[in-house]
């Protein structure tokens, strides 16, 4: 019951993912691709969170 009330980190990264990807393919079309090459390092590492935290039991 208790873990109905739990918050889920694994769908806020998810949230915080999608919004580099999109972040950086604005950047990407405005022609700025170092802003780009940095989100999307960001979002890469963030991808890696969320996949550390899906293969823990």
């Amino acid at each position: 019951m208790l873990s109905l009330f739990k918050k889920d980190p694994v769908k806020k990264l998810k949230k915080a993912y999608m919004a580099k990807l999109e972040q950086a393919m604005l950047a990407q079309r405005n022609g700025d691709i170092k802003t780009y090459s940095q989100l999307s390092t960001e979002a890469e590492a963030i991808n890696a969170q969320i996949t550390k935290l899906q293969t823990q039991p």
